[in-house]
C-alpha cells in the first residue's frame, strides 16, 4: 500500500482554503499536515474538507496564531495533541493510522510547528528565540520522538530551522540569521540523530544540492532572487527508512494567487 503524506505551512487555512483545494485535487495526498492554520477548532473549514473527501481530521488550533492539523482520507486509530514549554500554543498534533486504514502495522504521524524565534538570535534579549531553543530541547527529550527499531513513525512540519549549508541561499550570510544559526542547527540535528530519524527528502536530493521550501514575502520577485530556505521537513523512523519511494517540493505553488510563503512538501511511502 502506498501512503502519500504532504506537509504545508498554509499561513491561514481559511484565507487560503481555495489553494488547499487546488493542491488536493491535483495531488490527492492520503494525509495533509498543515501548520499555521491560524484558526480555532470550532471555525475550521471541516465541511469543505469533507466535500473534498477528507473526513478524518485532528485539530489543535487557536484564534489568529499558530495551529496545526492532520487531515486524512484514511480513518485514524487515534489522535492526540502535545504541549511544549508549558504553553498551550497549538504547535503539535499527531495521529495513528492502523487497521481501519488498511495497514497491518500502524504508522504514527507527528505534525509540528516549531516557534519561528523572532529576529534576534540571542535568548538573553529575545524571549521568542529562547522559547524556540527550549522547544527544540523539549522535542529532543520527548520519548515519543525516539521510535523503537520496529516502530513506524513519520515526523513532519515547519520546523523553522534550515540545518544544512545547502538549505539556505547563502550559508555565510545566513549564519547570524534566525533559522540557520549554529545553535539552532545543532539542536535540530541532535533531535534527528537521537531519534534515528531519516531525512526523507534529502535522500532524494542529497547535499550539496540546494533545496528550499520557503521564500520571503519581502522579495519583489521571489523566483528571480531565489533566496530561499528549507524550513519544512519530512522525517521517517528507521523502520520506514527504505520505504520512501518519492519526494517532491511543489515549488510553483509559491506563485499561486495570494500564496503562503511556504510550499507543499510531499513524500510517498510503501507501507
Amino acid at each position: 500500500m502506498r501512503l502519500t503524506v504532504t506537509s504545508w505551512n498554509i499561513n491561514s487555512v481559511r484565507l487560503r482554503i481555495d489553494l488547499v483545494a487546488r493542491f488536493i485535487k491535483a495531488v490527492r495526498p492520503d494525509v495533509l499536515c498543515l501548520q499555521e492554520t491560524k484558526c480555532p477548532d470550532d471555525a475550521f473549514p471541516l465541511k469543505r474538507f469533507k466535500r473534498l473527501g477528507y473526513e478524518h481530521i485532528s485539530l489543535n488550533g487557536q484564534k489568529g496564531y499558530h495551529g496545526v492539523a492532520v487531515i486524512s482520507r484514511l480513518p485514524f486509530e487515534s489522535f492526540h495533541n502535545r504541549s511544549f514549554c508549558g504553553k498551550t500554543d497549538c504547535r503539535h498534533t499527531g495521529a495513528v493510522l492502523g487497521e481501519k486504514a488498511g495497514l497491518r502495522d500502524p504508522v504514527t504521524i507527528h505534525n509540528f510547528y516549531v516557534p519561528a524565534g523572532g529576529d534576534i538570535p540571542d535568548p538573553a534579549v529575545n524571549v521568542k528565540f529562547a522559547h524556540k531553543l527550549g522547544f527544540l530541547d523539549e522535542m529532543r527529550a520527548t520519548a515519543d520522538l525516539h521510535p523503537a527499531a520496529n516502530e513506524r513513525s513519520i515526523l513532519v512540519g515547519d520546523l523553522n530551522v534550515a540545518p544544512l549549508e545547502c538549505d539556505v541561499w547563502s550559508h555565510k550570510q545566513m549564519l547570524g540569521v534566525v533559522s540557520h544559526t549554529p545553535i539552532e542547527t545543532e539542536k535540530l540535528t541532535a533531535i534527528q540523530k537521537d531519534g534515528g530519524w531519516v531525512d526523507a527528502v534529502r535522500g532524494f536530493v542529497p547535499p550539496p544540492q540546494k533545496l528550499y521550501t520557503w521564500w520571503s514575502y519581502r522579495a519583489a520577485d521571489w523566483e528571480a532572487a531565489d533566496r530561499g530556505r528549507r524550513l519544512d521537513h519530512i522525517w521517517v523512523s528507521p523502520a520506514l527508512g527504505d520505504r520512501v519511494i518519492e519526494t517532491k517540493v511543489t515549488r510553483h505553488a509559491r506563485s499561486w494567487p495570494r500564496p503562503s510563503d511556504h510550499v507543499p512538501l510531499t513524500a510517498v511511502l510503501e507501507v
